[in-house]
């Protein structure tokens, strides 16, 4: 009889015991789910967020891609040449960028930091003297020796605040 009662009160731990492990493991299975479906709906927005913000990009406009590809340049070779050309332009003498039209606050030089070519005539890129900062809108054309030609077509600087 006590061995049928020790059996009973052992059989009855192990079943608790059992039941309580596999409650939590469904738990924590569900709860890892849900976060893995939380975070590839996030992925998607991501995704979605990254094409609209790449929308005004060279890389994703086919139509200055083909451009190029008909004047008989090889696209990459250009990109680079189009961005270190305008990134050039930062190794200067005296105060006056040869691009950008304003003159250092600072003292330091005046350099451009980023450079988004949006398609086969434009190039938005912003500059700053390391307190001041602004932007500005080039356009650029490759003449009959292959030579890259920038000109400045709009320009700001932001206000200091504070």
């Amino acid at each position: 009889m006590y061995l049928f009662i020790f059996s009973a009160l052992a059989f009855t731990f192990q079943y608790v015991n059992s039941k309580n492990i596999l409650d939590k493991y469904e738990t924590d299975i569900n709860k890892y789910k849900t976060t893995v479906e939380t975070q590839e709906k996030r992925i998607v927005e991501l995704e979605e967020q990254n094409f609209e913000l790449n929308y005004f990009n060279i890389d994703r406009n086919d139509n200055a891609l083909d451009y190029f590809i008909a004047q008989g340049f090889d696209v990459d070779e250009l990109i680079t040449a189009i961005k270190d050309g305008l990134y050039d332009t930062n190794h200067y003498e005296g105060e006056d960028h040869p691009i950008v039209p304003f003159v250092s606050l600072t003292g330091s030089k005046l350099i451009i930091n980023k450079i988004r070519i949006v398609n086969h005539k434009w190039i938005l890129a912003n500059f700053t003297d390391g307190e001041y900062w602004g932007e500005i809108f080039v356009k650029y054309d490759i003449d009959e020796n292959n030579d890259l030609k920038y000109k400045l077509v709009e320009y700001f600087m932001y206000p200091k605040i504070g």
